[in-house]
């Protein structure tokens, strides 16, 4: 099996994301990763859709996905040719001893700070996921109070867009 990540254009409704989910549900797909959110169009949102599957149940997917009246439009993204990108915000112990040596780490992996308390302090990080694992295990013997992980977001590299309006299905439009 191999990671696939699907940019998956949709109408902007209610209901479409338990209809996409539902699908790879009843395959037995699992899915490893899932972010949605709006686009530039107000009718439209991007779901960035990472499963662990071989090359044919996926085509197979992606034919049943195409089938769906919301889906407008779905691109398998190249990682050599994505900008893919994951937000993780984790607390980790910080007391007096320690707190220089967790800002430290913060700056070499690029990170901020954006919350401190008395004994703790709450990092932001994009990145990969090799980076932001990487920044996980260097702060695992700090103490790590709470973590929480985005999906994977994902764009292709250069001037074109999947959410050129002439590629598109045209979206219904209600009075």
């Amino acid at each position: 099996m191999s990671k696939h990540t699907l940019s998956v254009l949709v109408e902007n409704k209610p209901g479409v994301l338990a209809r996409v989910a539902g699908l790879f549900s009843r395959r037995g797909f699992n899915i490893d990763s899932l972010a949605v959110g709006p686009t530039e169009h107000d009718e439209i949102s991007r779901m960035t859709i990472v499963v662990n599957v071989e090359e044919l149940p996926l085509e197979q997917v992606t034919k049943q996905l195409n089938k769906l009246v919301n889906v407008l439009k779905i691109v398998e993204l190249d990682p050599d040719d994505s900008v893919l990108r994951e937000l993780l915000l984790v607390k980790v112990k910080a007391d007096l001893s320690t707190r220089s040596h967790v800002l430290e780490t913060v700056q070499l992996f690029r990170a901020k700070v954006v919350d401190v308390a008395p004994d703790a302090v709450t990092i932001e990080a994009t990145g990969t996921a090799d980076k932001l694992d990487a920044l996980i295990r260097v702060l695992e013997p700090f103490g790590i109070k709470e973590l929480v992980q985005s999906g994977l977001v994902a764009v292709g590299r250069g001037a074109r867009s999947i959410t050129d309006r002439n590629t598109l299905r045209p979206v219904e439009r209600t009075a």
